[in-house]
């Protein structure tokens, strides 16, 4: 499972082999074919705006947005692994800016905000949404079950990630800027050079 990580934001903080790490943790914990790659982008606050304007037609940064890529593969696991080509699962971008703000406002590590972020734009790509009740809880209790396997697995930040649920979400912020995995306006973007 080939996970890229690009941090075009500029910042030095991020941890780009520990969130690869949590992408392959969340990949194979969904049973997420082998074969399957995945990128993670780290963009600054303008990048974020223009994706956030273009394809969701809402203004601002965002946290998280989720750009499917091949609709008709079966991201599940299966026996005739060495009969399925390699194919792009699709793009998760992150906002470092807006993580480290809402990371302060839940009162845990930017890590644990990336951690969160990175999990959630994977479930999307993986067909979770949140639009409607039923569908959030779904999502948010997946969500919980990884992030604490995670941090069982990782170590750090696992107290925190624990005291919260797992979720690190605060009870009035039901809404996430990634509505509809994103892209559901045109195109996702191309994907990001390796």
């Amino acid at each position: 499972m080939a996970v890229f990580v690009a941090n075009e934001s500029g910042a030095s903080d991020v941890d780009e082999v520990r969130l690869a790490a949590l992408a392959r943790f969340v990949l194979d914990a969904m049973k997420v074919n082998p074969l399957a790659e995945l990128s993670v982008m780290l963009v600054e606050p303008k990048a974020m705006t223009d994706l956030h304007v273009r394809y969701m037609g809402e203004e601002g940064p965002t946290d998280v947005l989720s750009f499917p890529q091949d609709d008709a593969f079966d991201a599940s696991w299966s026996e005739s692994v060495d009969d399925d080509p390699t194919t792009l699962l699709g793009d998760v971008v992150l906002c470092p800016d807006v993580a480290r703000r809402q990371a302060e406002q839940a009162g845990h590590s930017f890590d644990r905000e990336l951690s969160l972020l990175c999990t959630h734009g994977i479930l999307h790509l993986l067909g979770y949404d949140h639009a409607e009740p039923d569908e959030e809880r779904e999502m948010w209790k997946v969500q919980s079950q990884l992030l604490a396997s995670w941090d069982g697995a990782d170590g750090a930040d696992g107290a925190r990630g624990a005291a919260d649920g797992g979720e690190g979400r605060r009870g009035d912020q039901g809404r996430r800027g990634d509505q509809g995995r994103g892209g559901g306006a045109g195109e996702p973007p191309a994907a990001p050079a390796r």
